[in-house]
């Protein structure tokens, strides 16, 4: 102890330990603070790719998935409806798919698909974001009498037909999108993942 009363060893080791105690409560309190910067495991999911079963999927059946929070449909089309294709061409917007930004290269043709019996498409009306309707059967429906199948959406009339093309008269403008896809098998696709880009 000095002559003025303090205990400089008291004091040094006083003043050690409230700077450690203070590093460590920094320590916690940033922690927090930098694991918000990541990304949640929410977050990871929704941009994860998406494994769909396709076994049994029986033709003309459609299977509908989640991608990055929207619907994808996956539909085994029936030899009937792939014949019908090409006939259409003079009734839609866009049959060559010239807008390249709706489809990857490989879905780039007639059935917009790697293989023309199985269609992965986004179930997202390009008109205003709405899910259309799948119609299957090639039979008259009460919105269009020389319907010919595909998917319908009922909030504002837009028709496409089983590649995913828009009608000529439906509001929307654009082709369903064709979301890059791969087959893990003969069984499962995964959607969010191409072979070109992985």
């Amino acid at each position: 102890m000095s002559q003025d009363g303090v205990n400089k060893g008291r004091r040094t080791l006083l003043l050690g330990t409230t700077a450690a105690l203070g590093a460590v409560g920094a320590g916690f309190v940033a922690v927090p603070f930098v694991k918000s910067w990541l990304p949640s495991e929410k977050a990871k999911a929704a941009g994860a790719p998406a494994k769909v079963d396709i076994s049994k999927i029986e033709p003309g059946a459609m299977l509908v998935a989640e991608w990055r929070g929207k619907p994808v449909y996956v539909t085994r089309r029936t030899p009937e409806t792939l014949g019908l294709l090409e006939s259409l061409n003079g009734d839609l917007k866009d049959p060559l798919n010239t807008n390249k930004a709706q489809q990857p290269a490989y879905a780039d043709n007639l059935h917009r698909s790697r293989d023309p019996e199985l269609i992965v498409v986004l179930g997202v009306c390009t008109h205003l974001g709405c899910a259309p309707k799948y119609f299957p059967e090639v039979k008259p429906e009460a919105f269009d009498a020389n319907w010919k199948g595909g998917w319908y959406c009922p909030c504002h009339g837009s028709k496409f037909d089983l590649s995913g093309r828009v009608f000529n008269g439906s509001p929307a403008a654009d082709n369903l999108v064709i979301p890059p896809y791969s087959y893990e098998s003969d069984n499962v696709v995964v959607v969010g993942v191409d072979e070109e880009n992985a």
